[in-house]
C-alpha cells in the first residue's frame, strides 16, 4: 500500500517536472503535439503538456561560420586551392522553414559555394584570381542569399581567406618576385651610381674653374707687381732691361728660400751654385745689350730706294725720243 502510494507520487512528480523547460538565448525550440508543429519557443522557461507535446529539435540564432575548402582551375591551367568562409545565420521569424525545410544546411551552403567558385575562377587567371578575390566573394554571397533565403537562412558576409596554388607554381612566382625586387635594387643602385659619378664631375669641374680663375687672378697680380717694380726701377735711373733681370734674380732667390724652408722636400735647383744668380743676372744683361745691337744694326742697313720715274712726252699723242730709238 504504501509502496504504491510512493510509486504514485513519483509518476505525479515525474509529469509535473516534464511539463517545464527552459530555453537558452539565441536559440529557438520547435514543440510538436503527436507529431504535428505546435509552436516556436525562445528564450526562457516554458511550459508544455506532458506525454502530448514534445521538443521536436532546437534552431540555433547565433551567427555561424563555415569554411569550405576547394580546388579548381584557373583560365592558365594553374591548380588552385581557395578557402571561402561563408558566415550566416537562422532568421527569427524564419525558423520554421529553416527546421522543417532545409535538414542539412551546410551540405547545401557547400555545394553552392563549390558551384560558384568553380564557375568563377576558371574564367580568370592566376594573377587575377589574388587581384580579384573580393568579387568571388560577392558571387558568392549573392548566390548564397539567393537560394539560402528559401529555406530561413541569412547570408551574413562570405570570404575568400586563403588562395594556395600548386607548390611549383608558387616557388616559380616566388622567383619571379625575386628576380623583380632584384631588377629594381639594380635599378635603384645605378642610379645612385649615376647621381654620385655627376655630383662628383660637377665638384671637380667646379673645383678646377674656381682654381684656374685663382691661377688668373694670381697671375695677374704678378704682373701688376711686376709693372709696379719695373716703375720704380725706372725711377731710380734702372732701365727696363735691368729691371727685368734683377727681378728674375730676386725670384730666383725667393724661390730657393721657399725650397730651403720645407724639411720634407726633395726638389734640387740646377743651377744651384752660390754665382749662380749673378752669372744669371750678367747672362740676361748680356743678352738684353746684344738684342739691342742686332736690332740697331738692322735698322741701319735698311736703305730706301726711291722709284725712278718715266719721263712724259711734251705733246700727247707724239712720241717720245726713247721710243722712236
Amino acid at each position: 500500500m504504501n509502496f504504491s502510494l510512493v510509486f504514485l507520487l513519483f509518476i505525479v512528480l515525474f509529469i509535473f517536472l516534464s511539463s517545464f523547460f527552459t530555453v537558452k538565448q539565441q536559440t529557438a525550440v520547435i514543440v510538436e503535439r503527436f507529431g504535428r508543429f505546435l509552436s516556436i519557443r525562445h528564450s526562457g522557461l516554458q511550459l508544455k503538456i506532458p506525454m502530448i507535446d514534445r521538443i521536436a529539435g532546437r534552431v540555433n540564432l547565433k551567427i555561424q561560420q563555415l569554411d569550405v575548402i576547394i580546388e579548381t582551375k584557373t583560365k592558365d591551367n594553374v591548380f588552385v586551392k581557395l578557402k571561402v568562409s561563408v558566415q550566416f545565420m537562422v532568421v527569427k521569424e524564419t525558423v520554421y522553414d529553416a527546421f522543417y525545410k532545409l535538414e542539412f544546411p551546410h551540405d547545401q551552403i557547400t555545394s553552392y559555394v563549390f558551384d560558384v567558385v568553380r564557375a568563377e575562377v576558371p574564367k580568370l587567371k592566376l594573377d587575377d584570381v589574388f587581384e580579384r578575390k573580393d568579387d568571388i566573394a560577392v558571387a558568392v554571397k549573392r548566390e548564397l542569399n539567393e537560394a539560402m533565403t528559401t529555406y530561413g537562412y541569412t547570408i551574413i558576409n562570405t570570404l575568400v581567406t586563403d588562395i594556395d596554388p600548386d607548390i611549383q607554381v608558387k616557388n616559380a612566382m616566388n622567383r619571379i618576385n625575386a628576380a623583380d625586387r632584384e631588377k629594381t635594387v639594380a635599378e635603384f643602385e645605378a642610379e645612385a651610381s649615376r647621381i654620385r659619378i655627376v655630383a662628383k664631375a660637377k665638384a671637380e669641374a667646379e673645383s678646377k674653374r674656381l682654381q684656374g680663375q685663382g691661377i688668373a687672378d694670381q697671375r695677374r697680380e704678378i704682373a701688376r707687381g711686376l709693372v709696379e717694380s719695373v716703375d720704380v726701377l725706372n725711377g731710380v735711373g734702372i732701365n727696363s732691361q735691368e729691371a727685368s733681370a734683377l727681378i728674375v734674380v730676386t725670384q730666383h732667390y725667393d724661390t730657393l728660400q721657399a725650397i730651403g724652408a720645407d724639411t720634407n722636400s726633395n726638389l734640387i735647383l740646377l743651377p744651384n751654385s752660390p754665382q749662380a744668380g749673378s752669372d744669371m743676372l750678367n747672362n740676361m744683361v748680356a743678352s738684353f745689350t746684344a738684342s739691342n745691337l742686332v736690332g740697331e744694326s738692322m735698322k741701319k742697313n735698311i736703305k730706301v730706294i726711291p722709284k725712278k720715274e718715266k719721263p712724259k712726252s711734251e705733246e700727247p699723242g707724239k712720241p717720245s725720243e726713247e721710243d722712236e730709238v
